[in-house]
């Protein structure tokens, strides 16, 4: 008879993972939906002076 089969112990996940995942953490910016507005409103601006 085969001894049985070992089981694979995942990983420990490293906790501040997805606590920075949940806050954005990281370098600050503008949102994509900011940028988006940003440039609409500059052309919006650049059309009504010519």
């Amino acid at each position: 008879m085969k001894p049985p089969l070992k089981k694979r112990v995942p990983k420990p996940r490293n906790p501040y993972v997805a606590l920075a995942i949940q806050r954005h953490a990281g370098e600050h910016g503008k949102s994509a939906r900011a940028k988006r507005q940003a440039e609409k409103q500059a052309l919006k601006k650049s059309l009504h002076e010519q």
